[in-house]
């Protein structure tokens, strides 16, 4: 694989790591005794989701191409986990102020050091098996986004059954395709859809968004800058300190006046004629949110948690 370079620019990671996933919260206190962010759990095997996360990244864009974020809260967990492993550049948000400003802080890094790179964004606490297929499908999004750079690619997948708590991509045409991949346009994009809107979209062929996605730099710069502009300001302040004595100090007071965004809901949905979808096949995806979700994803691949069942029952 080791596709490092894209035509004209390098390959780089994000990897978001800085969420609470709160509605595991409990679950995951009972386990061991305290709480800890999902994305830093080894639910199955010895590694945690963020550890398999950096490792997926690994293989397209090397270590010193990465910018994972965390929350200031999981130092010890992140920092623990990453190990002696050469991890790249590793930022410590000052607030979560949800999913734009988690993508956009990364980014005014990444632009400051390579404006026509290409970056690909990984959320850290979703489970994905095997890893193979899906890798291979993140490069097809990576020569998408150089074919068509003013575009988003996103990956979706087909969806297993109704799901009210996942974002859904509505494609449309086809665009073209590439290794054997169709690239198709976006429709729409729907947030946590109710019963009904989510049926008819299941129906119309609709996909779950993986939030897996690949973009040009400059493009996402731009469309960010078209839907969040008072966000924008704020990261623009900060690019300008970046590498100074004042880089610290910016960064603090920026989160200080940093709006609270959401990517999909603020950006995507105002966009969709600026994406495009891949779907995401022979894999199996899903986002652990729930003890339910989790226990039913090792039951499907045959695999033994690591903690223990009864405390499915609690």
């Amino acid at each position: 694989m080791g596709m490092r370079f894209s035509g004209n620019g390098q390959v780089w990671s994000i990897v978001l790591a800085g969420g609470d996933g709160t509605r595991l919260t409990p679950f995951i206190t009972r386990w061991l005794g305290k709480a800890k962010p999902k994305q830093y759990c080894a639910f199955v095997g010895t590694r945690s989701m963020f550890q398999h996360t950096l490792d997926r990244a690994e293989q397209l864009a090397s270590p010193d191409h990465t910018v994972t974020v965390i929350a200031r809260s999981h130092g010890e967990d992140a920092l623990s986990q990453l190990g002696s492993r050469s991890s790249g550049t590793v930022l410590i948000q000052p607030a979560n102020r949800d999913t734009a400003p988690g993508i956009f802080l990364p980014l005014t890094y990444i632009r400051s050091r390579a404006p026509r790179a290409t970056v690909v964004v990984y959320p850290s606490d979703h489970f994905i098996y095997p890893e193979g297929p899906f890798v291979e499908t993140v490069n097809q999004a990576v020569q998408t986004a150089e074919q068509f750079p003013d575009r988003l690619v996103l990956l979706g997948i087909s969806p297993s059954h109704l799901e009210l708590q996942y974002g859904w991509i509505q494609p449309s045409h086809e665009l073209g395709h590439i290794g054997g991949c169709r690239i198709r346009a976006v429709r729409a994009f729907l947030e946590k859809p109710g019963i009904a809107e989510a049926l008819a979209a299941q129906t119309a062929g609709a996909l779950w968004n993986t939030f897996v996605m690949v973009g040009k730099v400059n493009t996402l710069w731009e469309l960010g800058w078209r839907c969040l502009p008072d966000m924008m300001l704020l990261f623009e302040q900060l690019e300008r300190a970046i590498g100074s004595s004042k880089e610290g100090t910016v960064l603090e007071s920026i989160y200080q006046r940093m709006p609270a965004r959401n990517f999909s809901s603020h950006l995507l949905q105002r966009i969709p004629d600026r994406t495009a979808v891949i779907e995401v096949t022979r894999v199996l995806w899903s986002d652990w949110g729930q003890p339910d979700r989790v226990i039913a994803t090792l039951r499907q691949i045959g695999k033994s948690p690591m903690f223990p069942a009864e405390l499915l029952d609690a």
